[in-house]
This record gives C-alpha cells, sequence and structure tokens, in this order.
C-alpha cells in the first residue's frame, strides 16, 4: 500500500467534513478532484481508515524521520474523525493527540509579576490595565499606513532570510486586508512558491506587533517553511506527504513554533530599534527599545489564553467567567477578550492555541539546548527543511538532559 498517497486522500476527505481542514495542498489536482467525487466521508470509516494505515507504516519501508511524521500525523486525524463522528473526547486527550503535548495550567503567580514589570516599564497614573491600554493605542498603526508598514516590513525581513537562510528564487508573498475573522492574520500557501497572506482589520495592528506579524506569516515563518519544504523534501526527495497541511496536528504545533520565533531567527536582539528605522521612512513615530521591552514582558503571559481553553473546555466555565479571566491577566478589554473566545470556541480551532503557546515553550527550549558551535540558525533550519515532530524535538530535549521549565531563556540572534 502507498500510505503516504492514502494519507493525502484521507486528509482531503476530512476537508469536505469541515471546510478549512486542509490549510494547504498543493499536490496532485486529480487526487484532489477524485475526493471531490466520492460520496459524502462518514467520520467512523475515516477513524478507521486512519488506524488501518497506522498498522501499515511499519511494513511501508520507509524511512524512520517519515514513518514517524506519518504516524503522528494519522493519530491526530483519527482523534479528529472520532470528534466528528460525535465521539465524546476530552479535552486534554484532544489537545495531546493532535499535538503531542499535555496542556498545562499556567501558574498566576508568574502572571502577577509580568504586571509588575509592566507596572515598571509604564509608569504614571491610573491603574495598570489603563497604562497598558494607552501604550497600545499610542502604538497602534494608522488604517492607512498599515499596507504601507507590512510591505516595508516584509521587504526588509526577505532580505535577511534570503542571505541567512536562502529562498526558492521565485518565491512571493502577496497581502490583502480582511474582515470578520477569528484570527489577526492568516497564511494560503498556494503552491509554486507563492503565498496569501491575509491581514485582519477587525483588529487594531499595533508597530510593536507588526515586526512578529509579518515574521510568523511570511519571514522566516509559515511561507518560508512551506517553500523550503516543498523545494527539498517534495521536489528532491519526494516526500509527497508534505503536500498537505492539516490543522489539528503534530506538523501545527512545529509551524506555529517556528514561526513565533521567526523574528527571533531573522533579526534578533534589537529588533525593536531595526524596526523603527523602517517606520521612520514611513513617517510613523516608535520607541523601538520600549516595545521590545513590553513584548518580552508579554510573553510571559501567553499561557493564558491555554488556560481560557482548559477552562471552557475542561473545567467547565461558562464563556462570562472565561472573559473576564482574560481581561485580567492579559490586561484587555471586554472586545478583546470576547474576540480570542470566539477563536477558542469555534469547533475547528478550539484546540488550536496549544499550538502558539506549546510550540513557542518546546521550541525556544530546543533551540537554546543547541550544542556549543551549532547555532540558533543551523537549529532553525532543521524546522524549515526536516519533517520533525513534537515528539522527537521532545526525545532531543531528552537526551540533552532538559526537562519542561519556564521561562524559557530568551533565543538570541540568528540573522544579524
Amino acid at each position: 500500500m502507498d500510505v503516504p498517497r492514502e494519507y493525502l486522500r484521507l486528509g482531503l476527505r476530512f476537508d469536505r467534513l469541515e471546510e478549512g481542514f486542509v490549510d494547504a495542498f498543493t499536490g496532485d489536482p486529480e487526487l484532489r478532484a477524485s475526493v471531490g467525487d466520492e460520496p459524502p466521508p462518514d467520520p467512523a470509516r475515516l477513524a478507521e481508515t486512519a488506524r488501518g494505515l497506522i498498522a501499515e507504516l511499519p511494513v511501508a519501508g520507509l524511512p524512520a524521520d517519515r514513518t514517524d511524521f506519518l504516524a503522528g500525523q494519522l493519530a491526530a486525524l483519527e482523534c479528529g474523525a472520532r470528534r466528528f463522528a460525535g465521539e465524546p473526547v476530552g479535552f486534554v486527550e484532544e489537545v495531546t493527540a493532535y499535538f503531542q503535548v499535555v496542556p498545562e495550567l499556567g501558574d498566576q503567580d508568574r502572571y502577577a509579576l509580568v504586571h509588575s514589570e509592566l507596572d515598571r516599564l509604564l509608569p504614571g497614573q491610573g491603574a495598570l490595565a489603563e497604562r497598558y491600554a494607552a501604550f497600545r493605542r499610542r502604538d497602534e498603526c494608522p488604517p492607512e499606513k498599515l499596507a504601507a508598514a507590512v510591505h516595508e516590513l516584509s521587504g526588509a525581513l526577505r532580505e535577511r532570510v534570503r542571505s541567512g537562510y536562502g529562498l526558492p528564487a521565485a518565491e512571493i508573498v502577496e497581502y490583502q486586508v480582511v474582515t470578520d475573522k477569528p484570527w489577526s492574520g492568516f497564511n494560503y500557501y498556494l503552491g509554486g512558491y507563492r503565498s496569501r497572506v491575509a491581514i485582519n482589520a477587525d483588529l487594531p495592528h499595533r508597530l510593536g506587533q507588526l515586526p512578529q506579524l509579518v515574521a510568523h506569516e511570511s519571514y522566516p515563518g509559515h511561507h518560508t517553511e512551506h517553500c523550503r519544504k516543498d523545494q527539498g523534501l517534495v521536489e528532491r526527495d519526494g516526500q509527497v506527504e508534505q503536500q498537505i497541511f492539516l490543522v489539528n496536528t503534530p506538523q501545527c504545533l512545529l509551524a506555529e513554533g517556528l514561526a513565533d520565533l521567526g523574528l527571533a531567527a531573522a533579526v534578533g536582539s534589537g529588533w525593536g530599534p531595526w524596526a523603527a528605522e523602517i517606520y521612520a521612512d514611513l513617517g510613523l513615530p516608535f520607541d523601538g527599545e520600549l516595545a521590545e521591552r513590553v513584548n518580552a514582558a508579554v510573553l510571559g503571559l501567553d499561557q493564558v489564553r491555554q488556560d481560557a481553553a482548559l477552562m471552557l473546555h475542561d473545567r467547565g466555565w461558562d464563556a462570562d467567567r472565561v472573559a473576564a479571566y482574560l481581561t485580567r491577566w492579559l490586561l484587555v478589554g471586554e472586545d478583546r477578550a470576547r474576540q480570542s473566545l470566539r477563536f477558542l470556541s469555534h469547533p475547528l480551532w478550539r484546540a488550536y492555541t496549544s499550538t502558539y503557546v506549546e510550540g513557542y515553550r518546546l521550541l525556544s527550549r530546543w533551540l537554546a539546548a543547541q550544542p556549543d558551535g551549532q547555532g540558533v540558525a543551523t537549529a532553525f533550519l532543521r524546522l524549515l527543511d526536516e519533517p520533525l515532530t513534537p515528539a522527537r524535538v521532545g526525545a532531543e530535549l531528552a537526551e540533552a538532559g532538559v526537562g519542561r521549565r519556564w521561562p524559557v531563556e530568551p533565543v538570541r540572534t540568528v540573522g544579524g
């Protein structure tokens, strides 16, 4: 049995259950058309198919890395199919099956320390939430300058990635502004080294957040990963399973983790002043040093969103109580908390927050644990180029004697 091809077929069937489950597919269009001509899929049969393919893997004759990758993906699909079939699956079990990590509640004492640091960075009158809101308002990018700022940041990051990591000559990213979405930005990989990145105009975009957003979606994040895996794993090595990108699978956790580390990988410490120079050419005042310090502090609150998901889906909290928790610890208004709840409540995306939280935690530890002399750049290239899994990364950390810990050490400059 051609397990990789059957995996592609299985993944395409999931998109017929829930549009958007296939984030990207660049494989044989005839395969997609044939799946589209099939009768509507039965989720229980899809779960059975996934289990059958897992059983076939040991005799499929694939190298260990491909076997491990497919085993993780298929296990996630098996769980997802059972949920689609209406089988009760606990939230922690769901996240673990999808992403090969066990979600845990964060430490509220640590969140309080983050608040203390923000209190120091943002002096003045009024409650911390008010001062933080005022800082965020001052930092907002004027809507009429958003497109120009995104394109300038994208061009600058692209040059760093091209020289530091390498990109296919024909790659390109197009940006568009959209509304009525539960996320701030989204990469649609179109194949042929082309991506369309959508920016959600419903949310205010801050100058201190835009470099991270562009790095995450484009350079050296999602777009770069798609391009390099297309060029290497698919075209050079024939790993057709890399032609499909499926949400709620282990590949998502690594993809989101590496994308969240994109700015550190491309620019590193000092990204604030670097961005300030770009903004100055657009007539946008920006205190890059303060923005960088605030962003570093706020990073310690990232687990709050995973807490909210656990409380909503595992601990039985109602939406109002979860919104109040988000408002308290994230120092955001009711509207922003409700926007987060919209994402956390979406049937397809409810578990997905863990990819950002646990992906960043896992890969930060892994990059920081690289042997002396290897450097973060070499390790980051592995994330871009190899079919790694969270389980494999975790095993390498265990071999290096690095367990779960927080906070992680900051990832130092990679590209300059």
